[in-house]
């Protein structure tokens, strides 16, 4: 049976609009995605009928939305094929996620002269918070590079771990590039010589199948708004064992079992991680993300998008001065590009005002666009939702930049 991309859409209320006069073009979906009607209800649902605080009520508003609760955080160990829902910790995002592993088992384990290892393609949420980390404990920040497609150099990459290696923190796929990376043997690479691995999965989880225990990451990160869910939640899986013995690294409510003047008795994993109310509502509706995602299938997901994203990227090289940065093969659904004589921010002005929304900037990734020689690019990324007149829109979208500034 086809996939019946016009149904999908149908799900998703705001791509039913016009912008400045034309048909909305929504291209943004590495920054953020849209939200399909079943995660608009259910979050209204909870605070329509539901809400209450969580864990500690004994009474029956408090009961359900426990339970509403905690059957995301399982909805969401079967999605990644967690071995225990406790392997679970809810955060903000991903960039939470990240600076929690580095701020708790981080601060456990690196010492001075000890060492970092990431790529030259990482989002800041995965530089940042290791150059913290370093330059507290006085260890170092050790980078693989990239060749000119935009692929990890695998050669390099070994070459750089080391005896002093500590942790490994790899982004899964680029979100400035679309790069896939071999995370497998990342992984095989960096166990061999004891080194655990952070996998940065913002921009893997809402285009591929993602499966944990089959990767064996130590620890693996990703995003709800990214995944057609709420903004201000995200996920941190991490082995047992390795959250078990890492201290918290936020105080407060939730996460203790006592509290006197004298001590605290930390909450068993994942409670220990997760001090303070958490977003509820965000959490539930990241569950019905999560159920939303399953009925449609990864299978489906992907072809889709492989398809989109081979007719885009032969119509943006039809247009004359473009050329796109990040050609890696086996790409996510990322089309990152520059155009002769014309500035990203303005390609992104013009665009708007055909109804087409593409991301134009560094996207949180400098170092990769000083790679490439370029201080920004213009992004089209693609969801389950898009279509080929979402491209052919951009596509003459460029054409009118090229009139307007060459």
């Amino acid at each position: 049976m086809s996939f019946d991309v016009e149904r999908i859409r149908k799900e998703f209320p705001v791509l039913d609009q016009e912008i400045h006069g034309k048909p909305l073009a929504f291209l943004d979906s590495a920054a953020s995605s849209q939200k399909p009607r079943a995660v608009i209800d259910a979050i209204s649902a909870l605070y329509s009928r539901d809400y209450a605080n969580i864990h500690r009520g004994v009474y029956e508003l408090s009961q359900r939305a426990t339970r509403a609760f905690e059957a995301s955080r399982e909805k969401t160990r079967r999605f990644i094929g967690a071995a225990e829902a406790k392997e679970i910790v809810f955060v903000r995002g991903t960039t939470e996620a990240i600076n929690l592993v580095a701020q708790s088992f981080g601060r456990e384990n690196v010492g001075e002269g000890d060492e970092i290892l990431i790529t030259h393609m990482e989002h800041h949420s995965n530089i940042v918070p290791w150059q913290m980390l370093c330059r507290e404990k006085g260890a170092v920040l050790r980078v693989a590079p990239i060749d000119d497609r935009g692929a990890l150099d695998m050669e390099a990459f070994a070459s750089l771990l080391s005896d002093r290696t500590r942790i490994v923190a790899v982004s899964h796929v680029s979100n400035a590039l679309g790069t896939v990376n071999p995370v497998e043997e990342i992984v095989r690479l960096s166990h061999e010589r004891g080194v655990p691995v952070l996998l940065d999965g913002a921009q893997a989880v809402p285009h591929q199948r993602v499966d944990v225990a089959a990767l064996d990451c130590d620890f693996y990160a990703f995003s709800s708004h990214k995944l057609f869910g709420p903004s201000g939640i995200g996920v941190l899986y991490g082995k047992k064992e390795l959250l078990e013995a890492m201290p918290p690294w936020q105080g407060g409510g939730e996460m203790i079992l006592s509290v006197t003047f004298e001590d605290t008795v930390y909450n068993e994993i994942p409670h220990k991680f997760e001090a303070g109310t958490p977003d509820i509502g965000g959490v539930v509706g990241f569950g019905a993300a999560l159920d939303w995602v399953e009925e449609v299938g990864y299978d489906a997901i992907h072809a889709h998008e492989q398809e989109l994203l081979e007719y885009g990227t032969e119509a943006l090289l039809s247009v004359p001065g473009v050329r796109i940065i990040g050609t890696a093969p086996g790409k996510a659904a990322v089309l990152s590009f520059v155009m002769d004589d014309a500035h990203p921010h303005d390609i992104g002005t013009i665009l708007d005002g055909e109804g087409v929304a593409v991301r134009t900037g560094h996207h949180c990734a400098q170092p990769v666009m000083a790679r490439f020689g370029v201080p920004a690019t213009a992004r089209a990324s693609l969801a389950v939702y898009n279509n080929q007149r979402d491209l052919d829109a951009l596509v003459r979208g460029l054409h009118k930049v090229r009139e307007v500034l060459t």
